[in-house]
């Protein structure tokens, strides 16, 4: 499971500097408009993605800033936005690199936003972790197409065709 979960960590962070790269065009008013996804905005769901991490990354390892509200904007301007998702892409490559069989078959705890002890297997935390990830890229792509940009391919299949995928496929 470890090289399973280290490709999607990787294809994680593939993935989040396509979205970054596109959403580099995007003016402030663009960023910030309301286009209809769950968190509104495309600066809206780019944070969301960022806080959700740090709060699952929280729980994982006990360490980190995890904000208390999982809609916070926790950057207005793209730039700042993007080297605080990288620098947590780098964290999420870094522990998933440094887990062992033992450490992914096994259980943590943690404590809920309601404010509830919540005991489990790691291995479907990381799969729900990963998978939220996907989801709301998703809707990342669905703001650049609602603002008259191109799509962005994020298929699975063509980071592992790519050279920092390769080693997955």
């Amino acid at each position: 499971m470890k090289q399973h979960f280290m490709m999607f960590a990787a294809y994680n962070q593939w993935a989040n500097a396509r979205i970054y790269d596109a959403a580099a065009d995007l003016d402030d008013e663009e960023l910030g408009r309301d286009v209809g996804a769950f968190f509104g905005s495309m600066l809206g769901t780019l944070n969301h993605l960022l806080a959700v991490d740090r709060v699952w990354m929280k729980r994982f390892t006990g360490e980190g800033d995890a904000p208390a509200n999982t809609a916070a904007i926790l950057y207005r301007g793209l730039p700042g936005l993007r080297l605080a998702r990288e620098a947590e892409d780098q964290r999420i490559v870094d522990w998933m690199s440094g887990m062992s069989d033992k450490a992914l078959a096994g259980r943590f705890s943690y404590m809920t936003v309601d404010m509830r002890t919540v005991s489990q297997r790691l291995e479907p935390a990381l799969s729900h972790f990963f998978n939220h990830q996907t989801h709301h890229r998703g809707q990342a792509h669905m703001c650049l197409t609602v603002l008259g940009r191109p799509s962005v391919p994020l298929d699975l299949m063509l980071f592992q065709r790519s050279e920092e995928g390769r080693a997955y496929a």
